[in-house]
């Protein structure tokens, strides 16, 4: 597994099956199986048959207290808490649940949610919708379909709004949770959807500053995606 694991995190394009196989020299249907499972678990990525390191790794690290390793730093999100008075969360996607793998805030809930590394849910989140329309679509479809019927109605919703935010790479005040609402964009590097930064606050603040809110994180990503490493 960790030879798998590093040929994934060295490759940019991504790696097949076949030169998996061949650098273990094991049978392909293997190393098929073993392959599957860290898909599934999201130590692997998988896009047109080939496959990259998966958002599992990066989680272990913010378990282990390290520092985030996308584009975006914690002074980014402290920056973006002075900046809006509200909360700033970095999320990720492992399997098919959402972490705050980072966060500035003076609500202890989300401290909570952040520092306990709690699971959420993709589609009851605004940060989630961003990291649900980046995925390819078998991967959407199956994450869509796993979700319970009382769900129906907010995946209709953003079902509707998924073009816009694949176009954007932006949702506002979704109203995806009945706790809180928020902004949040994509944090795209090497053409894919890593992690989404959202700020979030109560319903009416959200809605009522939703075009500043807007403003703000389009400009914020701009320079995120200007440290983002090039495409070897």
């Amino acid at each position: 597994m960790a030879t798998i694991l590093d040929l994934a995190a060295r490759s940019r394009s991504g790696v097949t099956l076949t030169e998996f196989a061949r650098e273990l020299d094991a049978p392909l249907s293997s190393v098929q199986g073993l392959v599957n499972g860290l898909v599934a678990t999201g130590y692997l990525d998988e896009r047109e048959r080939r496959y990259t390191l998966g958002p599992a790794p990066f989680l272990l690290t913010r378990l282990a207290g390290r520092p985030a390793v996308t584009a975006v730093t914690h002074q980014d999100l402290v920056e973006l808490h002075e900046e809006t008075g509200m909360t700033a969360v970095l999320a990720i996607v492992v399997g098919s649940d959402l972490y705050y793998v980072d966060y500035a805030s003076s609500d202890p809930r989300y401290a909570y949610l952040a520092e306990g590394f709690v699971r959420r849910s993709l589609i009851r989140t605004s940060t989630g919708w961003i990291l649900l329309a980046g995925m390819e679509k078998r991967d959407l479809w199956a994450q869509i379909g796993a979700l319970p019927p009382a769900e129906t109605e907010r995946v209709n919703r953003f079902l509707y709004s998924l073009a816009r935010i694949q176009r954007e790479g932006l949702v506002a005040a979704p109203g995806a949770s009945t706790e809180a609402d928020g902004v949040s964009v994509a944090v795209i590097e090497d053409g894919k959807t890593v992690a989404a930064v959202g700020v979030m606050g109560g319903h009416a603040e959200v809605a009522e500053r939703k075009d500043e809110l807007i403003e703000v994180l389009t400009r914020r990503r701009r320079e995120w995606e200007g440290r983002a490493p090039a495409m070897e």
